[in-house]
């Protein structure tokens, strides 16, 4: 395996069968970027809808958990009585 250092300009029918043209990307030409204001909404299937709703749901819980604990060991509740 053959690695050619390029430029900007490569002509890729000059490039040998069994060579690999390497770029660096600060020196690659810039791509064109997705314009997110075309794109359409995802079309979700009921179960994954049910996933995130589920996750959602999750997530909400195990942040009241932490929110609880800080406030229990803050002293919030009273001390606990032994």
């Amino acid at each position: 395996m053959h690695f050619m250092p390029a430029k900007v300009n490569v002509n890729m029918n000059e490039v040998p069968e069994n060579h690999y043209v390497v770029i660096h990307p600060l020196q690659d030409v810039p791509e064109e970027k997705v314009d997110a204001s075309k794109l359409e909404a995802m079309k979700m299937t009921r179960s994954v809808k049910l996933s995130l709703m589920a996750l959602r749901g999750y997530l909400i819980v195990m942040i009241l958990l932490v929110v609880y604990q800080v406030m229990a060991l803050a002293g919030v509740f009273g001390r606990p009585s032994h």
